[in-house]
């Protein structure tokens, strides 16, 4: 089989779409892959992944991006068996006509809970539509299957179990781009509870913000910090590459989230799979295991639950990896993607 993949960005170096690198990985054990990416970094794929950049990463401008872009699915779709979008509803409206014209079966991947007319207009030209869970695609459509997210159980895996040292410092972490909505704020106020209750703990937050009302709150987040004397607690470590974030899950005690993005956060189910507690005020996981990994948005009450877990107090939730394994594996996924295009060559 050979499959046409349109992405943003392929490039194992990237702190948020670098996970897409190992989806292609494990996608060429089932296929061929020609894959055309705005932007193309660091790779390391098997043989048979032929990557084409449409040079974004070399500011090429978005009219000549475009007619590559044309160039490139007319050269590719007549040896292709489908096409899998990542992402970008634009990638699909971009296409225009040229899969139905080819006669070529199209698959779209999305998580995300905005509605805006790019996706509506996306909807009415792809085959099909895999998402992550029911809030990850709010628009009514009868062409949407949900399917979980793709978290290689390889890679995010509990690490080995090892006695704690008493009197150790308990590890508070979180990962994501820095944006308002994902409430770091909260996690601030939480430190201060915390250290008013003198609990010895610190918390490192991982990821970079991205616009510049990203990089304005970030600034704010820095200042609330030292305003409040939390230097010594709250570590703002930069963005990790994906290929690095496992092993950084796995040095952390709880992973916590108070994102208000509405479906259900990868780096959330990330940490699950590698085995560390979680905590998170975000609406997609209020049913995720009975509950037991949600709280609301209330400093006080998110400062006791995490007293009550670093002192094992009956407040270890079980079943978090494997809850990811069974529902959210990238294996599954593969094998799901596969399927689609082999039911209809």
């Amino acid at each position: 089989m050979r499959l046409l993949i349109i992405t943003q960005k392929v490039d194992e170096n990237d702190d948020v779409l670098g996970f897409f690198h190992n989806w292609l990985n494990k996608l060429a054990q089932k296929a061929e892959l020609f894959v055309i990416a705005n932007y193309v970094g660091q790779c390391n794929l098997p043989s048979n992944v032929k990557v084409y950049s449409l040079g974004r990463e070399s500011k090429t401008g978005r009219l000549m991006r475009f007619l590559k872009y044309q160039k490139l699915l007319v050269s590719f779709l007549m040896e292709c068996d489908g096409i899998f979008f990542h992402m970008c509803p634009e990638y699909v409206i971009a296409a225009v006509l040229w899969p139905k014209i080819f006669r070529k079966k199209t698959l779209l991947w999305y998580t995300h809970k905005a509605l805006n007319w790019k996706l509506k207009l996306a909807e009415k030209l792809v085959n099909k539509i895999f998402t992550a869970s029911k809030e990850s695609f709010r628009l009514p459509s009868k062409k949407v299957e949900i399917v979980g997210h793709g978290i290689d159980s390889a890679v995010f895996q509990p690490r080995n179990q090892k006695s704690k040292i008493k009197n150790q410092k308990f590890s508070i972490i979180t990962v994501g781009r820095i944006a308002p909505v994902k409430n770091l704020d909260i996690l601030i106020e939480v430190a201060e509870v915390l250290r008013n209750k003198n609990f010895y703990f610190g918390v490192r937050i991982a990821g970079a913000p991205v616009y510049e009302d990203d990089r304005e709150y970030l600034e704010r987040l820095k200042k609330s910090v030292q305003e409040n004397q939390l230097d010594d607690r709250i570590e703002f470590t930069g963005s990790i590459p994906n290929k690095n974030i496992a092993e950084f899950y796995q040095s952390g005690d709880l992973f916590v989230n108070f994102s208000d993005t509405g479906s259900l956060d990868k780096a959330v189910l990330e940490a699950m799979a590698s085995g560390i507690e979680v905590l998170t005020s975000n609406e997609a996981f209020v049913d995720v295991l009975d509950g037991k990994v949600f709280i609301e948005k209330n400093p006080e009450k998110i400062a006791q639950r995490i007293i009550k877990v670093a002192n094992n107090k009956g407040y270890k939730t079980s079943g978090l990896a494997e809850y990811v394994r069974d529902n959210h594996n990238l294996d599954n996924l593969v094998s799901k993607i596969i399927s689609f295009y082999e039911k209809n060559i």
